[in-house]
């Protein structure tokens, strides 16, 4: 029968061992706890870098094709003005082209035209057969073409004599006491109508040396009326 102090030390001997067995276990448990949550940090650490990199990727891809778009923007808008520059040039030469047009057809008298402008009247001047010559006192094809000739650089849109129009290639001829225009026999007085602005044209006939006194001193008498209504068919309905 074993004495009580050996039994004494062969409980604490297995004591012992359970202290120390327990303590292995628990610093067993714990290294392996302590591995699994590295594990778990590395894992969801290289999760996160992996995702951060995709969208720093898609960032740039997104970035790229922003700036792909913009230019793409870019050069459309550029073709947009550039249409629209052309389309307004040729909207300003057809209107130009169309002024011009319709200004030659006022010249060569293709349509009818009315508005302001100047009447002048050309009338013989006072003389006597018995004493002077008639030729220097009555009105010729000069003076006539010298009228015209000067309204029309004073910017007349339309002339007509005696009410009838005068084109680029109309024939004034001088044929005593009247004048023919292509044509046609006017007698004296002769009146000149002019369509434009009548201050200019008033102006110009009445310049110092001008047409108005040269006439005067052919002894025409000249009477100058301005601001009037008028108003001229075209050569077609004549």
């Amino acid at each position: 029968m074993p004495k009580r102090n050996d039994r004494k030390s062969i409980s604490k001997s297995i004591i012992f061992s359970l202290v120390f067995l327990v303590l292995g276990f628990i610093m067993a448990y714990s290294y392996s706890l302590s591995n699994q949550r590295e594990a778990e940090n590395d894992f969801s650490g290289g999760t996160f870098f992996e995702q951060k990199e995709q969208y720093r990727k898609e960032l740039i891809e997104q970035q790229e094709r922003n700036k792909e778009l913009r230019e793409e923007l870019s050069g459309k808008q550029g073709a947009v003005q550039e249409f629209e520059r052309s389309v307004t040039d040729g909207e300003e030469d057809y209107t130009a082209y169309a002024r011009e047009a319709e200004e030659l057809r006022r010249f060569l008298g293709l349509v009818p035209v009315k508005g302001s402008g100047l009447k002048v009247t050309l009338q013989d001047g006072d003389y006597s057969a018995d004493y002077v010559n008639p030729n220097d006192y009555i009105v010729h094809e000069s003076h006539v073409f010298q009228v015209i000739n000067e309204l029309y650089i004073s910017g007349a849109e339309a002339i007509a004599v005696n009410g009838q129009r005068i084109h680029g290639n109309s024939n004034i001829v001088c044929t005593g006491p009247v004048i023919m225009v292509d044509g046609v026999q006017h007698p004296a007085p002769f009146t000149i109508e002019a369509i434009g602005s009548p201050d200019v044209l008033t102006a110009s006939m009445q310049l110092a040396g001008g047409v108005q006194d040269q006439l005067v001193n052919d002894n025409i008498i000249v009477t100058l009326d301005e601001g009037l209504d008028i108003r001229m068919p075209a050569l077609l309905s004549e």
